[in-house]
């Protein structure tokens, strides 16, 4: 109820009582309160619709390290949310405090980009046949682009602007994300999508050379949507701050980023993990195998 206050109180009034600059900042506010309640929305009702899919896969698949990243990369984002919805809905009158849950935010954040990019590592690994070269260049790559991440997102919350609302009833608060460090991780994760993108494209033209069959059929083997979804999803994030000068925003598209990440992760796992059991290990899908990632790592 106190986050609605706002919308009954007159418009002349608060224009009597409070400047312009205190009414801006409690809209702000308060859209970042509707904005956090829509992305809540949206991932419990996805987990919703998958729950039964994955208590088949927690309880008749084995105990594996890719298991496991699984468990932290589709539940991690439950903490998130909650952080998130006590951010926009307690009481923070504290500059201090709401510079503390930002900073917890964005440990949860990056801890689940970076789950989530470990899945699409993987992924590509197995399809150029476990090659210890691609792998190294690609995990390489990732944690240089984590460490620069973290550097540049905990530097800027530090040196951002705070603001909490000056009027009663509104609660919640928000930062100035608008500095342009802010967006270099995203520009960063952007071109390591791309790369892994570019790897497994380059495959799928060899696929489909070789075997010289149908186009479609190689692609949804070498899940180039779930990788499609993620790049197009990045340049969205980096394109936001040139096409929106709300920093509001900027919030909105960074949390579907990271719920987005983490389902199209773990639906690519639970695919290639059913697909497994359908087959019953045939030999014509190990080589497009989540399972095949690593000897020890049997999905199945």
């Amino acid at each position: 109820m106190g986050m609605c206050n706002l919308l009954f109180v007159p418009l002349e009034q608060m224009h009597m009582e409070y400047s312009a600059d205190d009414i801006a900042a409690a809209r702000n506010i308060q859209f970042s309160a509707y904005i956090c309640t829509i992305l809540a929305t949206f991932w419990i009702y996805d987990y919703a619709c998958s729950f039964q899919e994955e208590c088949k896969f927690l309880l008749r698949s084995h105990w594996t390290k890719v298991k496991v990243l699984y468990i932290v990369t589709r539940y991690g984002p439950f903490f998130i949310i909650a952080g998130d919805l006590y951010r926009n809905f307690a009481l923070n009158e504290s500059a201090n405090e709401c510079l503390t849950l930002n900073n917890v935010y964005s440990c949860f954040a990056v801890i689940s980009f970076i789950c989530s990019e470990c899945f699409f590592v993987l992924r590509t690994y197995a399809l150029w046949n476990n090659k210890r070269i691609v792998l190294v260049a690609m995990l390489s790559t990732l944690f240089a682009i984590i460490a620069t991440s973290i550097g540049i997102r905990f530097t800027t919350i530090a040196t951002s602007h705070v603001t909490t609302s000056a009027i009663p009833g509104i609660t919640g608060c928000s930062w100035d994300s608008s500095s342009v460090r802010f967006f270099m991780p995203f520009i960063l994760l952007f071109a390591f999508q791309l790369g892994l993108f570019s790897l497994t494209l380059i495959h799928v033209v060899q696929s489909w050379r070789s075997a010289k069959g149908h186009l479609h059929v190689v692609l949804m083997n070498h899940n180039m949507f779930y990788y499609t979804s993620g790049l197009l999803l990045s340049g969205v994030n980096v394109l936001v701050p040139v096409l929106l000068s709300n920093p509001v925003y900027y919030s909105l598209f960074e949390g579907l980023q990271v719920f987005i990440l983490a389902i199209l992760a773990t639906r690519m796992h639970l695919y290639l993990w059913q697909t497994d059991r359908n087959v019953n290990g045939s030999e014509a899908l190990v080589c497009i195998s989540m399972s095949d990632m690593s000897p020890a790592d049997r999905a199945v």
